[in-house]
């Protein structure tokens, strides 16, 4: 208890809201299974299919964004979402995502110049983190407020 107590302490002098800074690690902790397929889709369709990095990238994180989808809307985001999956919530979520892959995409692509593809990959992933959660709480997932009577 009095670790968690000091934690609480920290983000409140911080001014960082415990349930959000919860919320960013589990959302990080998906991501890392995300980052995995992510990864090693970009890598298999770029370096063994030959696919270029626009086409191949996309692709790959389409494949991880859905599975994003999938894991946050029942774990991160389950009080918001009731745990359910809806077609509209899911269409809502991609949408939202593309700024992060744009951000993914321009990051491998730019980088990419100056390292190996599967090496500007890396930065690219923490570039589309920021983007993903924030438009994640802030658009996708955000509590709905109750009608008043």
């Amino acid at each position: 208890m009095g670790i968690l107590h000091a934690f609480d302490g920290l983000l409140r002098r911080l001014g960082l809201d415990r349930a959000i800074v919860v919320k960013a690690a589990c959302f990080a902790m998906i991501g890392l299974v995300n980052t995995g397929i992510d990864f090693g889709v970009f890598t298999f369709t770029h370096y063994y299919l030959g696919w270029a990095i626009i086409v191949a990238n996309p692709i790959a994180w389409l494949m991880a964004v859905s599975n994003s989808y999938v894991m946050n809307s029942m774990i991160t985001f389950a009080a918001e979402t009731g745990r359910r999956l809806t077609g509209k919530a899911y269409i809502t979520f991609i949408f939202s995502q593309v700024g992060g892959l744009i951000a993914n995409t321009t990051t491998v692509f730019v980088l990419s110049y100056f390292m190996p593809a599967w090496m500007a990959k890396l930065p690219a992933i923490g570039a589309s983190f920021i983007v993903d959660f924030t438009l994640s709480h802030l658009v996708v997932f955000r509590r709905q407020e109750k009608p008043s009577r």
